[in-house]
C-alpha cells in the first residue's frame, strides 16, 4: 500500500494553480501530433472540482460556435502547463450544472470584486491629509 502511496506523491505537481469554481481561466494544454509539440488554450468557465489527490479533475465550459463545450482537466497532468485565471467568479454552489441550462446572459456570472489591501488603501489618505 506504501508503495502505491510513493508512485501517486511522484506524479503530483507541487505547484498546483490557484483557482476555484465560477472562475473563468486559460487552460494551457500541451498536446502532442507526431513528433511535433504545441501548446492550446482553452477557455472558459470552472463549473466542477471532483475527486481529491492524483485523479483531481476539473471540468471547463465554454460555449463555441453557439454550441457549448465542456472538457476534463487532470490537475497533475504533465500535459496541463499551467491554469491562469482570467476572471475570479462569485458563486454560492459548489457544482455549476444549472449553468448548462442557462442561454446568453443568464448563463454569466458575477465577478468576485478583490479589495485591495491595507496599505495601498491607507497611502493615499495619509499623503492627502498631509497636503492640508
Amino acid at each position: 500500500m506504501n508503495e502505491i502511496r510513493s508512485i501517486e506523491e511522484s506524479q503530483m505537481k507541487n505547484e498546483l494553480d490557484k483557482f476555484k469554481i465560477g472562475d473563468t481561466v486559460k487552460v494551457h494544454f500541451k498536446i502532442v501530433e507526431g513528433k511535433t509539440e504545441r501548446i492550446q488554450i482553452f477557455e472558459g468557465l470552472v463549473i466542477v472540482i471532483k475527486n481529491s489527490k492524483v485523479g483531481k479533475t476539473f471540468t471547463v465550459r465554454k460555449i463555441s460556435y453557439g454550441v457549448g463545450v465542456e472538457r476534463v482537466f487532470p490537475i497533475h497532468s504533465p500535459r496541463v502547463v499551467k491554469v491562469e485565471v482570467v476572471r475570479p467568479g462569485k458563486v454560492r454552489r459548489a457544482k455549476l450544472y444549472y449553468i448548462r441550462n442557462k442561454i446568453g446572459k443568464g448563463a454569466k456570472i458575477k465577478e468576485l470584486i478583490i479589495k485591495k489591501s491595507a496599505k495601498t488603501a491607507a497611502a493615499p489618505v495619509a499623503s492627502s491629509s498631509s497636503e492640508e
